[in-house]
């Protein structure tokens, strides 16, 4: 009887502070609100040693502030939010800290994609972003299905980064892109259409110039699926970026509070926000400069 009865009180509590930030975010609506937020979820292990817990556990203690966030984002109506899960550089690790993290990374994706999961409630289409053929096989596979599974969901967009650095993905997108030229080239040739490279460039004077375009890059970075973000926030107080969305971040706002990953809540998005709102103006002007 009285586990029936907190679970009733703990319904009405939760039910009421979502009326709450509802509310909130229904006053925050009367000025711009950001469309793209980009998370970096930096503290996972320093808050897991600073309580003395077993290594892996402040990473999945961090799982549960990723669903708060989503949560957040949902309730405000933001359209992409982009999270950094997993460097290139983090291969660097401990094989065996490594293969840890591969295990509960395929263990929470399968939880993403679960009937009843936040995913599928926010009908929230999952990319995953970066070089995957550097993951583990069953990492590899376990992110293909969650694609695959969400790709009819359309009521926002959920990007994570896992085997990703900003630099490699720019490189990767000045290679395919210049496979694409040489390809259209060949196919010129082949035709009969011109020769050399000023068919696909213009005038020989501005050959150079016109032969990759931004455009061409652009899209072929792996984060072509959305806009630039609005806003970046990095937990545990740290004023980097860490080789993440390094092309798409000239003009967003950056917000770094403090907390570590596992301990951030509603007021630092709330905070996030306002902040956001505050400089809105000055980034739009920055934004329409680019």
């Amino acid at each position: 009887m009285e586990k029936a009865v907190g679970s009733m009180l703990s319904q009405i509590f939760e039910n009421l502070v979502c009326l709450i930030r509802k509310f909130i975010f229904c006053v925050l609506s009367v000025a711009p609100l950001p469309n793209h937020i980009a998370f970096i979820m930096d503290g996972n292990r320093r808050y897991a040693k600073k309580r003395g817990l077993m290594e892996g556990v402040g990473h999945k203690v961090g799982f549960l502030a990723l669903i708060s966030m989503l949560r957040c984002c949902h309730e405000l109506g933001v359209r992409y939010v982009t999270v950094y899960a997993f460097s290139i550089d983090n291969f660097k690790r401990s094989p065996k800290e490594v293969q840890s993290l591969m295990e509960l990374m395929q263990e929470k994706i399968d939880d993403l994609i679960k009937e009843e999961s936040i995913v599928n409630r926010f009908g929230l289409r999952i990319y995953f972003i970066g070089n995957l053929k550097l993951l583990s096989e069953p990492v590899r596979l376990a992110a293909e299905k969650a694609m695959l599974a969400t790709a009819k969901n359309s009521k926002a967009v959920l990007c994570i980064c896992v085997a990703y650095t900003s630099t490699n993905e720019i490189v990767n997108a000045v290679k395919e892109s210049i496979e694409e030229k040489w390809d259209e080239f060949c196919v010129l040739n082949a035709s009969g259409a011109g020769y050399g490279l000023i068919k696909l460039g213009g005038s020989e004077g501005d050959e150079r110039e016109q032969l990759i375009k931004l455009i061409d890059i652009e899209k072929h970075l792996y984060m072509a699926v959305a806009p630039e973000p609005d806003i970046i926030i990095r937990t545990s107080g740290e004023i980097r970026l860490s080789n993440f969305l390094l092309w798409q971040s000239a003009v967003c706002y950056l917000y770094s509070p403090s907390v570590l990953w596992p301990e951030v809540g509603f007021h630092h998005f709330l905070w996030a926000i306002l902040n956001f709102q505050r400089n809105h103006s000055y980034l739009y002007k920055k934004w329409k400069q680019q």
